[in-house]
């Protein structure tokens, strides 16, 4: 089993914004659900208030499954016929920067052995490296990309600010 999202030193109470997230354990030996949820909205909620914006009426899926499954995904998404740690599909074409969020940001989706393994072999742990997947996936959500060093480096530092509101060090130091 995959040791437990405990999140001790996180609390969603300081952020003001929140999004209804719809949960699946889809496959691998997640910790438990109520320890995911509290990651999910954690991270939403730090990663919304660090960017101003109100959830709304909007709403969120996150899947938490295993390589094989993602590894699927990446191929018939991406090309990539190999697990990676994190995909998001918005559901609808995502605008960097607005204030206002469409009805469905669209899903993230997480592979358990991936994030495992990286978060070993850089030594985090792995509620932290989750915290930080799950922002990542967010703002891909919501338009932001590093497929340019310029998108990188803006992207980067803004993982950063919103890993620092949870207590999470700097994940590319």
């Amino acid at each position: 089993m995959a040791p437990a999202a405990s999140n001790d030193n996180v609390s969603v109470a300081p952020f003001a914004a929140s999004l209804p997230c719809d949960l699946t354990v889809e496959a691998g030996d997640w910790p438990d659900e109520a320890s995911l949820e509290t990651s999910v909205q954690a991270a939403i909620a730090a990663t919304l208030t660090e960017l101003g914006i109100d959830g709304g009426a909007s709403e969120l899926s996150v899947v938490f499954t295993d390589d094989a499954h993602i590894q699927v995904l990446n191929s018939d998404w991406r090309g990539k016929d190999k697990p990676t740690n994190v995909l998001s599909f918005p559901a609808f074409p995502p605008t960097k920067g607005s204030s206002r969020l469409a009805p469905m940001l669209g899903d993230i989706v997480l592979a358990l052995e991936t994030v495992q393994s990286e978060a070993e072999l850089d030594n985090k742990s792995f509620e932290h490296h989750l915290s930080h997947l799950l922002v990542h996936g967010l703002l891909h959500l919501l338009g932001y990309d590093h497929e340019t060093p310029d998108e990188a480096e803006e992207m980067e530092a803004l993982e950063r600010r919103v890993l620092s509101r949870l207590a999470i060090n700097d994940p590319y130091a």
